[in-house]
């Protein structure tokens, strides 16, 4: 090989590497002093490799890199409220704990108070207990960044940035996002989005409740950001919760230390406080405490179904707006379980831990005890927070909503079978779980291989009978509750009303979650990634929401009539291509899920 060949080879292979290296360093969000170091190491092997034998210095070359990169590994940080220089603070607003700031956002259109806390840190020995009303401020309390995510197993932000182009198509570039964000048992904390141009009208609330399994989540999820709904005239409120561990364990020694008896709602408790303190505390930024709409998504809207039926919301707000979740089946599929399986499982987690009681799994660091293997994503009765099974609420019509905007998008299911293997000799036993003795009966009504999915991944990885199988559990798992809401609020003869999305796009597309972003107005985020017509969707969808929080009616003149559900109509809103009343696709799925829950 020649000279000039064996230059031109080093170039490419140091450039080869050094570019890779650079992509590794911004997906895994490390700290700027690493791209310098990175720099600098590049630079000096250009110049001195001359000096050294090429395997030795090639060799310190790649492990210079390796060292930089685990030494300049991003910190963890809590998530600023408005990325960048010059953000500029709002003025003082007096609450109940003293006095506190936010900060506008970039246009100068909306104000946001992020990490208000809303109970004190549930840590040591308030760790499985109720929360407890935080304490008054010291001077004037910042709130320009978001609180810490709750406790919950993270991925690293290598593999957030994979998942992100992978899943969702888009990854944005920042010179601000050098860190991983915080998580930490100190997370009760709330964020308000309010019009910067306020007058001296109430506004309505809303007050959003994050999904995630009631294991995973933040209060600052992009997808359900309140900019868009602040400029619209609307309070726009999120928040985080006890999860997992934290949040849902029960223990008899718990009931038993506990004033009210309770145990296993901790994170559904935490929701409750954050609404009575919003309930008590929103007047300070111009909203109607008499107007407040609880809202949520997946695990978030089987809260918001808890929330309609615990005795300790009553007043506390006016409507409901439910996506893609419920627990109002006999025998709820998820985000539901008996206290007798609750407490089973704490006993569990004892034997997990080597405890021998409460005082000792409070010894145990957060870090350790989120990597149980236990299962802890479920509310249950607990007498206090929740005093019956939901639908025995709703038997009575004591659920508090006066109005409900629920819904489901057109492939809920599919992301959570990605591991099932679905084929024509196994289809029958898989909906078992989900019809029991009636999914013969289930597999004949939706045979294997009667619904295909567009979705080529999903079918070559999961056989022949994987698009029916999503089918099905698509709407056992999510649809089938919101059938089950509409029909108790219509029984009540309450307003309800219900909508079917179907929008295909490049990121999430219709599967679970895959509205939010429409509907409450975050498509801008992803630049690049959403089309025109996304976008008119969106605008509909957003004047729904909106409309349905300030007066209970989704409807205006400006928009198709979406029709409420009632004893002689069931049909619901179609969110796609066009914007119309149909019928729901899975009602002859219910008729048979019907024979299964009431047995």
């Amino acid at each position: 090989m020649t000279e000039k060949h064996s230059k031109a080879g080093f170039c490419i292979g140091l450039g080869i590497i050094s570019i890779l290296f650079f992509i590794l360093l911004e997906f895994s969000k490390n700290t700027i002093i690493g791209w310098i170091l990175a720099a600098a190491v590049i630079t000096a092997f250009i110049f001195l490799r001359k000096k050294t034998k090429k395997v030795l210095s090639w060799a310190i070359f790649l492990c210079a890199l390796v060292l930089i990169y685990f030494l300049t590994a991003p910190p963890a940080k809590r998530v600023p409220a408005v990325e960048g220089f010059g953000v500029e603070k709002t003025g003082v607003v007096r609450v109940a704990q003293g006095e506190l700031t936010g900060v506008y956002n970039k246009e100068h259109t909306v104000e946001i108070y992020a990490g208000i806390p809303y109970a004190k840190p549930p840590v040591g020995e308030l760790r499985w207990k109720e929360p407890v009303e935080p304490d008054d401020y010291d001077g004037v309390l910042a709130c320009d960044t978001y609180g810490p995510m709750a406790m919950q197993n993270v991925n690293s932000p290598l593999y957030g940035s994979l998942y992100r182009i992978l899943g969702f198509h888009r990854y944005d570039i920042s010179l601000f996002d050098n860190y991983k964000e915080a998580r930490s048992e100190d997370c009760l904390y709330l964020n308000i989005y309010r019009p910067a141009d306020h007058s001296g009208e109430k506004l309505p609330v809303v007050f959003f409740i994050h999904g995630g399994s009631l294991t995973t989540g933040q209060s600052y999820y992009t997808e359900y950001r309140g900019d868009d709904f602040a400029k619209q005239g609307v309070i726009f409120v999120n928040f985080a919760y006890r999860l997992g561990i934290f949040g849902y364990m029960a223990n008899e020694e718990l009931a038993a230390e506990s004033e009210n008896g309770t145990t296993g709602d901790y994170g559904l408790l935490d929701q409750i406080a954050a609404l009575r303190w919003v309930h008590e505390n929103i007047a300070a930024f111009g909203g109607d405490p008499d107007n407040i709409t609880i809202a949520g998504e997946s695990a978030g809207s089987s809260s918001v179904n808890a929330l309609c039926v615990s005795p300790l919301t009553k007043g506390m707000f006016r409507r409901a707006i439910a996506e893609s979740s419920s627990v109002l089946q006999k025998k709820p599929y998820h985000t539901f379980r008996s206290m007798e399986d609750a407490l089973k499982t704490g006993r569990d987690i004892l034997k997990e831990f080597n405890a021998s009681n409460i005082a000792d799994l409070r010894k145990v660091s957060a870090e350790k005890l989120v990597t149980t293997k236990t299962a802890n994503s479920s509310m249950t009765v607990d007498g206090y927070a929740i005093v019956e099974q939901p639908y025995l609420t709703y038997e009575k019509g004591e659920n508090h909503e006066e109005a409900l905007l629920n819904g489901f998008n057109a492939k809920e299911g599919d992301a959570f079978l990605l591991s099932y293997k679905a084929t024509n000799d196994n289809y029958v036993s898989l909906l078992e779980p989900i019809a029991g003795k009636y999914a013969s009966e289930l597999a004949a009504e939706v045979p294997a291989g009667s619904i295909a999915r567009d979705q080529k991944f999903i079918i070559d990885a999961g056989g022949e009978a994987k698009g029916s199988l999503c089918e099905v559990y698509s709407a056992a798992w999510f649809t089938y509750s919101h059938y089950l809401w509409s029909n108790y609020m219509a029984a009540q003869k309450r307003p309800v009303y219900e909508y079917y999305f179907t929008k295909t796009n490049r990121s999430l597309s219709n599967f679970h979650a895959g509205e939010m972003p429409y509907a409450y107005g975050n498509l801008w985020r992803a630049k690049g990634v959403y089309t025109d017509s996304d976008f008119e969707l969106s605008e509909k969808m957003q004047k729904y929401w909106i409309n349905f929080a300030k007066t209970g009616d989704p409807n205006g003149a400006d928009l198709p009539l979406w029709e409420p559900v009632t004893d002689k109509n069931s049909k619901v809103l179609e969110f796609g291509e066009t914007v119309s009343m149909r019928d729901d696709p899975y009602l002859h799925i219910y008729r048979i899920l019907d024979k299964y829950q009431n047995e």
